[in-house]
């Protein structure tokens, strides 16, 4: 059983207190900018064990009769595609998947805004899909003169120039599919215009990350920098801060160097600045106060830093990242003072590949291992094969393990997958091995006629959360089928192959 450190329930009650005295103390409508994941917080659930990743929709679930959600999207993220690792997806189909999320928890999405907007078909192949579905769309350009000239961002040329999002509720919750999303620019918007049209508003934010009342150099804040390396964050102890109270509280770079610019944004607007004095003054993260035993977040923690780093090697290796951010993980790696061996999968999967390649040098020189430690911290693995790849293999293993099958039991039968194998290869001309979701669909077949095929295939809910690692990158259509399964998966940066395509 993996052990809790955060109770999700004390979270979310003290959030939810914290928020709606926020709503009441003062007067005007909230813009309530939220930092991180909303909806699927993975991350939070990996390094605060016990958190519920769907804690921060919960919550609003509960104030769902005062609250409506704006998602702001960066049009350039749009043109890159850039991806949500935790689903592998792009932030356009994010915001797609957000909207669904959203409203499966009878929560109002009022729009969808494309910041920093740009001419681009991608960016308006994006805002066409939405619109055709009913979803109102808005474009806001760069805000002209940030963000040092203040008297224009202030002004019908700054935030004057872009649309006022129609709102009618008290709290507006203003998201994004990640950092860098345009929320700080899009509430500030926001609040402008409603002093402009005579109204007063407000705004606060919700950063989960970092965790403002733990160390500078807690695990789980080094965790986060870790999470955000491409963007370059680095927490640091907030001085405005400590200067007005006299008491230390961690935030990062980016809202530090910003509060004296926002402070006088804000003042400019409203003519106060809600009695804010500190970047943490602005925030309404209460996570600290949920963490019951902190040696547990510590452990799990520093096994995200060593996630991140090898998430890092692999995205450099494919393109995706520069040589700095990887540099910067492995520094937060030698900070937590771990390497990747300290993550069980990586050793494990190694060390099978190393006993095959000694066992039989060429018939095992392009052999791929995964391996994955199951909930009791046992490690189980699989080898690619010409029959099916190794994460396959690696996931046919484990539940069978699970399920107390024997090890040299066929569970597939074989008729079905010379079927299977042959129909892909000489009606699809896909000469590859089975996938794992070819296995699986195979696996589903044979439990017509074979008990212990539908023994095994009960288990594999039991994989969700369970640690794995691959000697090699994985395929993207392989890597959406491990994460479907809930299966927290690592490579090393190796290409299985010298193809220059995969799907």
């Amino acid at each position: 059983m993996r052990k809790e450190g955060f109770s999700a329930e004390k979270y979310i009650e003290e959030q939810t207190k914290y928020i709606q005295e926020r709503i009441d103390s003062g007067e005007g409508r909230l813009y309530l900018e939220f930092g991180g994941k909303l909806v699927e917080d993975k991350h939070a659930m990996r390094v605060l064990p016990g958190f519920d990743e769907n804690a921060k929709i919960k919550l609003l679930q509960r104030m769902s009769d005062q609250a409506e959600v704006i998602i702001c999207i960066y049009a350039g993220d749009i043109i890159k595609s850039k991806t949500r690792q935790d689903f592998g997806i792009t932030y356009d189909l994010e915001v797609m998947r957000m909207i669904d999320e959203f409203r499966s928890y009878k929560l109002e999405v009022n729009s969808v805004v494309v910041t920093r907007y740009e001419d681009s078909p991608a960016v308006n192949q994006f805002i066409a899909k939405l619109e055709r579905r009913g979803i109102e769309t808005y474009t806001h350009q760069f805000t002209k003169g940030y963000p040092t000239d203040v008297d224009t961002i202030v002004s019908e040329e700054g935030y004057g120039a872009n649309p006022y999002i129609q709102v009618s509720k008290p709290l507006i919750v203003v998201t994004g599919p990640g950092g860098g999303s345009g929320k700080l620019a899009t509430s500030l918007s926001q609040v402008y215009h409603e002093y402009k049209l005579g109204r007063k508003a407000r705004y606060a934010k919700f950063e989960t990350f970092p965790i403002w009342n733990l160390p500078l150099k807690h695990p789980v804040n080094i965790a986060y920098e870790a999470a955000t390396a491409d963007l370059k964050d680095v927490n640091m102890i907030d001085p405005f801060h400590l200067e007005a109270y006299g008491e230390t509280a961690v935030n990062y770079n980016r809202d530090i160097d910003a509060f004296p610019v926002l402070s006088r944004i804000l003042h400019a607007i409203t003519g106060s600045t809600e009695g804010y004095k500190s970047p943490t003054d602005m925030g309404v993260n209460r996570a600290g106060f949920a963490i019951t035993d902190d040696e547990v977040c510590r452990e799990a923690s520093k096994q995200e830093v060593i996630r991140r780093y090898l998430i890092a090697e692999c995205s450099y290796r494919k393109g995706l990242v520069d040589e700095a951010t990887l540099e910067r993980c492995k520094l937060l790696l030698e900070e937590v003072g771990a390497t990747r061996y300290d993550r069980p999968a990586v050793q494990a999967a190694e060390e099978y590949v190393e006993v095959k390649r000694r066992l039989d040098p060429e018939r095992y020189e392009n052999v791929v291992v995964s391996a994955i430690q199951l909930p009791d911290g046992s490690i189980v693995t699989g080898r690619s094969s010409r029959r099916m790849v190794a994460t396959a293999a690696m996931v046919l293993n484990a539940i069978k393990k699970l399920a107390g099958i024997q090890d040299d039991m066929l569970i597939i039968s074989p008729t079905i997958f010379d079927s299977m194998s042959s129909t892909k290869s000489d009606v699809l001309h896909d000469k590859t091995s089975l996938n794992l979701e070819e296995i699986i669909m195979a696996l589903t077949l044979t439990k017509l006629t074979n008990p212990f095929a539908e023994l095994a295939l009960r288990e594999i809910p039991n994989l969700s959360g369970c640690v794995a690692h691959c000697t090699a990158i994985l395929s993207d259509k392989d890597e959406r089928s491990v994460k479907a399964l809930g299966i927290d998966i690592t490579s090393n940066p190796e290409f299985s192959n010298n193809n220059l395509y995969s799907i």
